[in-house]
């Protein structure tokens, strides 16, 4: 199927983008890694150049990565907290009549800047997983987020353990395979 995708002229790093649920638990990012994850969300493109987004981010073992755990739910904590790094994901919320910094496409931007971080994590060989499964009032919480910001999502990187899961062979239950092109494209009819 990879091979097919990149056949067709898709990037390699797109076709073989995946979410896993497995983490090596004995693998950490360094920390020009991290920050090179940023620098990527940090290019993303965005409404007037607002970049209405914000990171929390936990290494595992540090106090910000046993926060962030504390809040997930029972299906995200049976394989996040063995990522290297875990992100709460935080949207500038768009308040009408405020000043221009911020846009009601708060939320479509941060889409891009944690789509650019997980192609960059991509590239320097790492995975990446996007996920819901945490209470995010509780996080807000506990990080003392503003009211004029959101937490939307959280992101887990790290490396795949040799022998897990993989694109060409996902886990029992789960797919690779997507809706076809002709149903993404909108006809008016």
């Amino acid at each position: 199927m990879l091979d097919d995708l990149t056949d067709r002229g898709l990037h390699p790093l797109l076709a073989a983008r995946w979410s896993p649920t497995t983490f090596d638990p004995m693998f950490d990012l360094e920390t020009t890694q991290i920050e090179l994850l940023v620098e990527a969300a940090r290019w993303a493109p965005s409404a007037g150049n607002s970049q209405p987004w914000a990171f929390i981010v936990g290494r595992r073992g540090d106090d910000t990565h046993r926060r962030l755990v504390r809040h997930l739910a029972a299906s995200s904590r049976r394989w996040a907290p063995s990522a290297s790094v875990l992100v709460a994901n935080l949207a500038h919320r768009y308040v009408a009549d405020t000043d221009w910094e911020y846009s009601e496409f708060s939320l479509y931007d941060l889409g891009q800047a944690v789509a650019h971080m997980t192609i960059q994590a991509q590239a320097l060989g790492l995975s990446a997983r996007q996920f819901r499964a945490f209470d995010r009032s509780g996080v807000a919480d506990e990080f003392g987020v503003p009211d004029h910001w959101e937490v939307t999502t959280m992101s887990a990187f790290g490396l795949v353990p040799s022998g897990a899961s993989s694109p060409a062979h996902p886990p029992a239950g789960r797919s690779r395979e997507r809706r076809p092109v002709r149903e993404l494209l909108w006809t008016g009819q």
